[in-house]
């Protein structure tokens, strides 16, 4: 187990130092001057040279790419352009936002997907099994602004219950933080739920059918005990995986769902510094972005390793 791990962090250390490369190279690649748009369209060409100088930008490629790992990795991130803030600072105030948001819709898509996807199962071919997937599959389909606009429109125009839009922070307002965070994590949870139940209500299916389930049953053993113990337990190799690959999601769908709501987080800064070309943060937000889904898939290896300790790696048994 131990050199698997190791092997998982090294592949993603390479994978992290491409895309640092891509990103540094990408950022240049984009139109325009980044002199220029930071000194503005009237700024004489002496203040244009400046800036580039200022930020390193007169430098050759492979000079700026190592000034730009070293700073990076000190945790230095550069200034934004429009309030000459350091970006450390702006990603340490927008990132839990976004990351609270998150975690609250994690929470009520896997109680609804993981719950229903187990009942659609057992109950596979009956009544509850056809209104979960019908209602999975309007889950799937129906995009997160509609359904944003239409939860506003009912919960908050209508009946009032949930405030529209805004955000409070928890250490200032538990209560009013609640309030405003559930609706939107309702509305990104959504399509997360529905993909986790298809895929557990898949994955239970398969396990129900197994012989390992036939053998607990003709021991004996309650139906609760075999659905729970013996093919859930087996099934959730993929739903773990499903869970690591749905995070990205999460992380996309909180970009439209913070814009709708009003939410000063991570999507909403996104947004905000690609219309206002603020390269240092476009920069510093996809470096982020990359890092965490490299993280998030290493920890989904492990856990799947740690679940299925059958499961060969690289030719041989890891254990």
């Amino acid at each position: 187990m131990i050199w698997f791990i190791l092997r998982r962090a090294g592949a993603a250390s390479i994978v992290l130092f491409l895309a640092s490369v891509m990103i540094f190279l990408g950022i240049r690649a984009l139109p325009g001057d980044p002199a220029v748009a930071m000194a503005g369209e009237e700024a004489t060409p002496e203040a244009v040279a400046a800036i580039r100088a200022q930020y390193g930008l007169d430098q050759p490629l492979p000079v700026q790419y190592a000034d730009y790992v070293t700073q990076t990795l000190t945790g230095n991130l550069g200034r934004s352009t429009q309030d000459k803030l350091p970006v450390a600072d702006i990603l340490a105030q927008r990132l839990p936002v976004t990351l609270e948001l998150a975690a609250i819709a994690i929470v009520i898509a896997v109680t609804i997907g993981l719950l229903a996807g187990i009942v659609a199962a057992v109950q596979s071919g009956r009544f509850f099994d056809y209104v979960a997937n019908a209602i999975g599959l309007v889950g799937l389909s129906v995009p997160h602004f509609w359904l944003g606009l239409l939860a506003i429109l009912l919960f908050s125009v209508t009946l009032r219950w949930l405030p529209a839009s805004g955000y409070v922070p928890f250490s200032e307002d538990p209560a009013g933080n609640l309030q405003r965070m559930l609706l939107p994590a309702v509305v990104l949870g959504t399509g997360f739920a529905a993909a986790l139940m298809r895929q557990t209500r898949s994955a239970m299916l398969g396990a129900l059918t197994a012989d390992y389930v036939r053998t607990a049953r003709s021991k004996g053993l309650s139906e609760r005990k075999v659905v729970a113990v013996h093919a859930l337990r087996n099934s959730l190799t993929t739903v773990v995986t499903v869970l690591g690959l749905q995070l990205g999601v999460l992380i996309s769908g909180a970009v439209v769902t913070e814009q709708i709501f009003v939410i000063p987080g991570f999507g909403k800064l996104t947004v905000d510094a690609v219309l206002t070309r603020n390269y240092p943060v476009i920069q510093a937000v996809v470096l982020v972005v990359v890092v965490g889904y490299v993280l998030i898939n290493l920890l989904v290896d492990i856990a799947y390793a740690a679940l299925n300790p059958r499961i060969r790696f690289g030719g041989g048994a890891d254990g």
